[in-house]
């Protein structure tokens, strides 16, 4: 039920996002139509309509409701502010304890609805209660975040009781502590169950992009890929590994009862107050069937072209293929190099209510409001050359392929390229210049592809350097010819080292390198004749192209990666060689 309040804060809260132009008067009626049905905030509806960004709501709602907004990503836990408030309590009413201060007996709160009277009602008695052991008179102060943020850090730092050693304990033979569990507010529930839960929670919450479930003879292996390397987090009993699988593929829609085929599935899970997708597959192995799940975080998935980690130039010469209003872009490297992302950020780039944008992906994997989205079906025959046939007819601006695998679906980008619209797709190939070739074997006309080309960009994902732990050191000998560094120049190189923030890997988060080809007329030429390899090298070069690897070395200089790092994922051979 709403109370005159939240009603008023409401009010409020559409009034100042209309006033700033962040949504317009018909998606504030369809998200009040919507808010009729399930009660949820208003906020939380805009946000579910893909309406407005977190960001612009937590302004939004700061500013109508008169509290400072307080931003809960990264935030760092207060153990004595935890202690004030119990997690049943926060559940209950949307808040967390933020800080506290027991010199000056100040206590910062965060809360959906500050204005909430039932909230702080809740508080007055553990405060006063409080306060009797202390001394001191607590005194609150409330700030106001969105609720999702609210319920993420509730997740994250109230939960010590289902940590996964505590459930391992109880599944070799230890109790449970009921006692413990009710206190908290969870209800009881198999250790297995519960197990797999705080698996993928603790994968999610180590920012890891997959998790391997890996069957041997005597035991299970479980293993997360974090910045593109695979970490062994856990060897579990093999006596576990079955039931694990079943509670894995009940969530992933799979066939129990099948052990000996490969099968894929989808889980969506709501983790840290957002929602998270897993794509799941399994495959039969000698030791039992392997199963991976794949993370797509929406909330992490979506940058902006400026945060990619271009240089000026870079950016420049992208935003000016993006220009044309025809053509195909191409995004090529190996699997895991980030190509969807960077795609994405284009597309995102160029969203507005002026254009219709449509994608055929295998599958989706991020959801992008205005875009019509599309997965493709084996069920009802919809592979990506029928996909794009169909999408023609719904007068696209803009069309997405998730990737091009063979001559049909290469012939059908190229002929929705060379009837007016932009098409953006990814290419398996090494670097951009391998891409030419690549499409010569797929059976494309060179004269065909080359006119109707916008560029390619080539990319790696390398790991970022951990901040606080990173060694300098002065290069030696090898790693000054790699670099290319004359004898009198002086540079300072970092080494990872390892530190409790990193989890002691010396890395933490990735950057992307790049490679930017740009197809003008003297490129279209040189393709449309089939021209060496060194001809179409040396005139991009002659007109500004970075290869992949010295804009590796770009970062290298600017202290965010190692050279090691590099050399892990571009080919540095040809210089070993010099």
């Amino acid at each position: 039920m709403n109370t005159p309040n939240s009603q008023l804060l409401r009010q409020r809260i559409g009034e100042t996002l209309i006033a700033r132009g962040q949504i317009n008067d018909d998606q504030l009626r369809i998200a009040l139509q919507r808010q009729k049905n399930d009660n949820k905030p208003l906020g939380e509806q805009l946000l579910d309509l893909h309406f407005i960004t977190d960001e612009a709501m937590r302004e939004a709602v700061s500013e109508a409701a008169g509290y400072k907004s307080i931003d809960l990503a990264g935030f760092v836990a207060n153990a004595p502010a935890l202690a004030l408030i119990p997690k049943p309590v926060a559940l209950k009413h949307t808040l967390f304890p933020v800080s506290f201060d027991p010199t000056t007996a100040h206590l910062d709160i965060v809360a959906a609805n500050p204005d909430d009277i039932l909230a702080r009602d809740a508080i007055v008695p553990l405060l006063f209660k409080a306060s009797q052991v202390t001394g001191q008179r607590i005194i609150p102060t409330w700030h106001i975040a969105p609720s999702a943020d609210v319920l993420a850090a509730i997740d994250k730092f109230y939960d010590h009781e289902l940590s996964i050693e505590g459930i391992l304990f109880e599944l070799e033979g230890g109790e449970l502590d009921l006692n413990a569990l009710t206190q908290t507010g969870v209800s009881y529930s198999h250790p297995i169950v519960r197990l797999t839960d705080a698996l993928l929670s603790d994968a999610v919450s180590r920012s890891a992009s997959d998790i391997h479930f890996e069957p041997e003879e005597q035991f299970l292996r479980i293993r997360y890929r974090i910045d593109g390397v695979l970490r062994p987090v856990r060897s579990l009993a093999k006596s576990n590994w079955m039931a694990i699988l079943v509670r894995l593929k009940v969530l992933s829609g799979m066939n129990i009862a099948e052990t000996r085929a490969p099968q894929d599935g989808r889980v969506s899970l709501s983790l840290f107050g957002r929602q998270i997708d897993f794509r799941a597959a399994s495959h039969p192995t000698i030791h039992g069937e392997n199963f991976v799940l794949r993370i797509l975080d929406r909330k992490s998935g979506i940058v902006s072209l400026e945060k990619l980690g271009m240089t000026d130039v870079q950016l420049t010469l992208l935003k000016r293929m993006l220009e044309r209003p025809e053509g195909i872009l191409l995004a090529t490297g190996p699997t895991g190099s980030g190509k969807t992302t960077t795609l994405y950020s284009i597309l995102n780039h160029l969203n507005n209510d002026e254009v219709n944008i449509m994608t055929l992906e295998d599958p989706v994997e991020y959801p992008l409001p205005l875009t019509r989205q599309t997965s493709i079906s084996e069920t009802v025959k919809l592979d990506f050359s029928n996909g794009i046939r169909s999408m023609m007819r719904q007068d696209p601006d803009i069309i997405l392929v998730g990737e091009i695998r063979d001559h049909d679906t290469a012939e059908m980008a190229l002929r929705a390229a060379m009837t007016g619209h932009q098409v953006f797709s990814t290419l398996h190939t090494n670097s951009a210049l391998g891409a030419i070739p690549r499409l010569h074997d797929l059976g494309i006309i060179d004269d065909m592809f080359a006119a109707n080309l916008i560029g390619i960009i080539a990319q790696r994902l390398v790991r970022r350097l951990c901040p606080l732990c990173k060694a300098a050191y002065a290069p030696d000998a090898v790693e000054r010819r790699l670099m290319c560094l004359s004898d009198i120049e002086e540079i300072t190189l970092f080494r990872p080292v390892g530190c409790p923030d990193c989890e002691n890997q010396g890395y933490r988060g990735r950057l992307a390198i790049m490679e930017l080809l740009r197809f003008d007329h003297g490129m279209t030429e040189l393709v449309s004749r089939r021209a060496s390899t060194k001809e179409v090298s040396d005139y991009a070069m002659a007109h500004r192209f970075t290869p992949l690897i010295e804009d590796g070395i770009r970062r290298v200089r600017e202290g965010l990666t190692s050279l090691n790092e590099v050399r892990r994922v571009v080919d540095f051979s040809e210089r070993m060689a010099e």
